[in-house]
């Protein structure tokens, strides 16, 4: 429907199976020129090998460690060097693991804050400066239900994605007078391969067992929330976040 047609799109964490990738897809799809940054090289070379074999274009890429300032400022520039201007950010980069508060060890705390909540606020903040002297330009952070939802082993995770969607709702205040727009989506259960490495088929069984559809959302249909958010379809939207999905009674 060309809904990011000349739009320039970064999406971080875009290497792999998941959400990023997805995005990156759909955004070109949409007719968006895509930037795409990972931490893992050789999965990011592999991602945009993929797309250019769709789509007969080869998006840009570069490895970038969101936990380091100097990548990220060099994640910015170097798509406003190569495009003039970023249109759309994804901050879709995020870290998770299970353990207990009680046996919570401050540096797998800290790991997961950092990747998850002070790097989206990172992003942001490096790429804020030029959507604001272009009098525009939308952000879209990737949170979780785990922000409001609890469960067991998660606090770490849950704390930054509740830091996340205070980030976004605060941050969208700031600058919504520039015409800058700021949303958020909260996936529910996203299935993609990297899941199933990391997390038992049990435990999967019984997470997709309570989701209201009774499965998880593929990483397409997470993705389609966020093209909605990046487009001109969601313009009165900021400060918003929005759930993919919610568990049934």
């Amino acid at each position: 429907m060309s809904l990011l047609k000349d739009k320039v799109v970064v999406v971080t964490a875009a290497a792999g199976t998941g959400i990023g990738f997805a995005t990156a897809k759909r955004c070109m799809e949409e007719g968006a020129t895509v930037f795409i940054s990972d931490y893992h090289a050789r999965r990011l070379g592999e991602a945009a090998d993929r797309l250019e074999g769709e789509f007969g274009s080869r998006p840009l890429t570069l490895v970038c460690d969101v936990t380091n300032q100097e990548h990220v400022d060099g994640l910015i520039t170097g798509a406003l060097d190569a495009h003039g201007r970023i249109d759309v950010l994804v901050n879709n980069a995020g870290l998770g693991g299970t353990a207990d508060v009680v046996d919570m060890e401050d540096a797998a705390w800290h790991r997961v804050i950092d990747v998850t909540l002070t790097a989206t606020m990172r992003c942001m903040r490096a790429a804020l400066p030029s959507m604001i002297a272009n009098k525009g330009g939308v952000i879209v952070n990737n949170s979780s239900v785990l922000a409001w939802r609890a469960q067991k082993g998660q606090a770490h995770y849950a704390a930054a994605k509740a830091g996340v969607n205070a980030l976004t709702r605060c941050a969208a205040l700031e600058v919504a007078e520039h015409g800058v727009r700021i949303n958020a989506v909260a996936p529910s259960l996203a299935m993609h391969a990297f899941l199933h490495k990391v997390t038992t088929p049990e435990l999967l069984a019984e997470l997709e067992g309570r989701e209201a559809f009774g499965r998880g959302a593929t990483p397409t249909e997470i993705a389609n929330i966020i093209v909605f958010l990046a487009s001109d379809l969601s313009t009165y939207m900021t400060g918003e976040i929005v759930s993919a999905s919610s568990q049934h009674p």
